[in-house]
Parts: structure tokens; C-alpha cells; sequence
């Protein structure tokens, strides 16, 4: 039997507000999931030091400071620093359409700005993990 999808959910940086966060959490959860949330203010590295002691499957960042694209940078050069860009990453929060193609071309699998049904996220990781169990 394989093991079901793990997700890091994250909120990186400065950032107080972590409601959003909650409920992406919940609803991947309800999706049967298996989620860790980080918690509020995390450094990229230990975020990505979460990611490897969980040995999550996918790690979802929630940023709405505005430093999206700098955050993810970081934290995807951390993963592939640590042989752990098998992770799929994707972001959420405040996003402008301008940044999303900046992400995605930055290594970012998803991007969910706000106002995205919570839906999308499970689908996408469903689709991104095909036949493993959620």
C-alpha cells in the first residue's frame, strides 16, 4: 500500500496572516491528505529543512507580503542545494498575473492567487501525483 500525499504547507517571512493558510490546510486534509503547516514567520531554511524531515511529497507556500517571487527563488535553489527538487512546489496568496509566468518559469509547478476555489489545489496535486494515493 503506498502512503498517502504529503503537503508542507508554509508561510515564509514576515507575514502575520495565516487564515488563508488554515483553510488551504483543512481542505487538503478533507481531500484526504496528509498536511504539516509550518506555522507563521519560517526562514526558507527551515522550511525546506520541514520539507525534508517530513519527507513531503509537495510544499505549498502562502505568501501575501508581496515577496512571492523572491521566496520561492529561495526556496526552491535551497531544494535543489539539498537534492530535493523532486519536491513539487507551489504558491499561493497574493499573486498579480504578471508574476504567475515569473513563477512558474522560477520552477513553481502551481500558482493559486486569492479568490481560487480551494478545490484547485487538490485537483492540481492530484494531477501532479497521478496514481498515488491522497
Amino acid at each position: 500500500m503506498k502512503k498517502r500525499l504529503r503537503v508542507l504547507v508554509a508561510k515564509p517571512g514576515l507575514d502575520g496572516h495565516d487564515k488563508g493558510a488554515k483553510v488551504v490546510c483543512h481542505a487538503l486534509r478533507e481531500a484526504g491528505m496528509e498536511v504539516i503547516y509550518s506555522g507563521l514567520h519560517k526562514s526558507v531554511a527551515e522550511i525546506v529543512s520541514t520539507a525534508l524531515q517530513e519527507d513531503v511529497d509537495a510544499l505549498g507556500l502562502s505568501i501575501l507580503s508581496g515577496a512571492h517571487l523572491v521566496y520561492a527563488q529561495k526556496v526552491l535553489k535551497a531544494l535543489r542545494q539539498r537534492q530535493a527538487d523532486d519536491i513539487v512546489v507551489f504558491v499561493g496568496g497574493v499573486i498579480p498575473d504578471r508574476d504567475i509566468e515569473k513563477l512558474r518559469a522560477l520552477g513553481v509547478k502551481g500558482v493559486f492567487p486569492g479568490g481560487t476555489p480551494l478545490a484547485a489545489t487538490a485537483e492540481f496535486l492530484r494531477q501532479e501525483f497521478g496514481d498515488k494515493p491522497v
